[in-house]
């Protein structure tokens, strides 16, 4: 069984642009209500995803990830979707011993930037960056299964 655990916090300002190593534009939908799960269809580039998280709000929940032939990925998001597309650039950023992914999101969701740090334990020590705003990990708003039904530019 896997376990993804997971915290989320907002971005403040524009510094860890500068740290950036690598951006990757990714598009995903959803194809469930996510009564007890989410399943989710996820591209980049020619890479494409299937991938099962438990609808557990906090900073742990099951997650399974399948790569997937990007056709099919395309297929599902053409017709068995459920509601609007999430479209996002992801930075990866490192601070000290941490790999840290920055959604920068766009269309309904624009000017919504999050930070998010997996950790091996709900314990784990992690030094925060200067750059990092307000902890949103209890916050559903910020699911991405929530933007794609009530986008932030609705809030």
């Amino acid at each position: 069984m896997a376990h993804e655990i997971e915290r989320k916090f907002l971005v403040a300002g524009n510094d860890w642009r500068k740290e950036i190593h690598a951006s990757h534009r990714m598009t995903q939908g959803y194809l469930n209500n996510e009564l007890h799960c989410s399943v989710r269809i996820r591209t980049c580039g020619e890479q494409a995803w299937l991938n099962i998280k438990s609808a557990t709000i906090g900073s742990s929940r099951l997650e399974f990830e399948y790569e997937i032939p990007i056709q099919d990925a395309l297929d599902m998001l053409g017709s068995l979707r459920q509601s609007p597309l999430i479209e996002k650039v992801r930075h990866l950023v490192r601070y000290r011993d941490h790999l840290w992914e920055i959604d920068e999101f766009e269309g309904d969701n624009s000017a919504l930037i999050v930070a998010e740090i997996e950790l091996s334990s709900p314990e784990e020590y992690f030094e925060k960056p200067a750059w990092l705003g307000r902890e949103v990990t209890e916050d559903i708003r910020y699911y991405n299964t929530q933007l794609s039904k009530h986008p932030f530019n609705s809030w």
